[in-house]
């Protein structure tokens, strides 16, 4: 079925031909009819699944047959990331290119006056974070009381970062009578929760089984002793004349020094993460897809969110802690039906966690040595050395002199830093959320 069967209008089936999309994904298919149809939907969709365009397309439609009832924004899509904001942002002017509607981003990092400006000349729709939007709200400078449509995008992943109460605190700053949609990658009860008291007689929608990997994303291990990852890494992208590389580490540190390494051996290379600017990291992003940075080195935090059209390569050089951050970061690839391959280098040391994303996918994924990097480390000489010894027999073992062993120093794993501390004090937030997150930078 073409895009225009499903109802929508002549500007929009033009802008989306011309960016090369002809048929509708699955999410796609089932909900832009029934947003059309005013329907409130509950969908669960993996990313790369069409998800933005699924709630972006109709509601374009219907704000363009409708006219405003108030000054202020018709519709409101939350994000959870600075990065997200900005990528729904672009979809939304790449699809409403032929409408007389405005659209803008607000979310933390940059200046608010700017933003003050642009709300002043009158805006359609507004794609933002919490913090950043109730920072506006609390300061006068938007009117929400208009708001007709509500997208709650990537839900899962804001209720993880803490922002359940200030996506409350939105809620009530807007009219009774509006549409919802919400979508989130995966269910849990907090979701349910949520989508009970926001939704009303919703259309459930699911086109992707929960905590699954795409199809179209071919998984692979390359077995490697941690001491040789970034070699390997090269040599896979090198030889394999790798052009768009999607690179995972678990921490601040290890992405900047493997963005580095990879400059040393002759291969473009950038670092995102959140100690970044808000400029550094959209520039690093516009240069990786210009082609401009081979590889773009992140961490979980910077990100999600992340849309980058045919990413063909992700690599996990680290795999994550969580199991289902495996299923976000191998998301980038594979999206909206195209190809990709997720690779993950894996040592001895982390095998544990890569039986925990095995039992989450319910599969085992395929193991491939790369010949000259074969997982030898736990038969080497060295590794056998390194091996605690078997103690002596008590009568013959003698007692060790008493040293103080002070802890090595680790590195923290990246914590997404709060909205800003202006956000954070203007409005007595202690930025604390569910257990001991803290509400990021976004």
């Amino acid at each position: 079925m073409p895009f225009s069967a499903l109802g929508l209008s002549a500007e929009l089936v033009r802008a989306v031909a011309a960016q090369g999309y002809t048929q509708p994904t699955p999410i796609q298919l089932q909900a832009i009819p029934a947003v059309l149809a005013r329907r409130d939907i509950l969908a669960g969709a993996q990313t790369g699944t069409g998800k933005t365009a699924a709630f972006t397309l109709p509601m374009l439609h219907l704000l363009s047959e409708s006219r405003a009832r108030h000054r202020g924004p018709r519709a409101l899509v939350l994000t959870p990331t600075r990065e997200l904001a900005a990528q729904v942002g672009e979809s939304v002017r790449t699809y409403g290119q032929h409408l007389p509607l405005r659209a803008m981003q607000i979310f933390g990092g940059v200046g608010m006056g700017p933003q003050v400006d642009q709300l002043r000349r009158g805006v359609d729709i507004v794609v933002a974070t919490p913090g950043r939007l109730l920072d506006h709200a609390g300061q006068g400078t938007i009117d929400l009381s208009g708001i007709e449509f509500l997208v709650l995008d990537e839900a899962d992943r804001m209720l993880d970062m803490g922002f359940i109460h200030d996506i409350r605190r939105v809620i009530k700053l807007l009219p009774q009578r509006r549409q919802n949609l919400l979508f989130s990658a995966t269910y849990s009860r907090e979701i349910e929760q949520l989508a009970t008291g926001l939704l009303h007689d919703p259309q459930r929608i699911e086109v992707a089984r929960r905590n699954t990997a795409a199809e179209t994303v071919a998984q692979l291990v390359h077995p490697v002793a941690q001491s040789r990852k970034r070699e390997l890494l090269s040599h896979l992208i090198l030889t394999g004349d790798w052009q768009q590389v999607l690179v995972f580490t678990r921490t601040k540190h290890g992405a900047n020094r493997l963005a580095q390494q990879l400059e040393r051996d002759r291969i473009t290379a950038a670092a995102i993460h959140g100690n970044k600017s808000q400029n550094a990291r959209t520039r690093a992003l516009a240069d990786f897809k210009r082609g401009a940075v081979r590889v773009l080195v992140a961490t979980d935090i910077a990100a999600r969110g992340l849309d980058i059209d045919r990413l063909p390569h992700v690599v996990n050089f680290e795999l994550p802690n969580v199991p289902e951050d495996y299923v976000h970061r191998i998301g980038r690839t594979g999206r909206a039906g195209s190809d990709g391959t997720a690779v993950s280098l894996v040592s001895p040391d982390e095998r544990g966690l890569l039986a925990g994303i095995e039992r989450l996918l319910g599969r085992r994924i395929e193991r491939e040595p790369v010949q000259g990097f074969e997982d030898v480390e736990a038969a080497s000489p060295r590794a056998a050395a390194s091996e605690p010894r078997q103690q002596r027999p008590r009568s013959v073992q003698p007692q060790p002199k008493r040293h103080h062993h002070p802890r090595p120093r680790t590195e923290r794993r990246e914590q997404a830093p709060r909205d800003g501390a202006q956000h954070s004090r203007g409005r007595g937030h202690t930025g604390a959320r569910s257990g001991n997150r803290r509400r990021p930078a976004v």
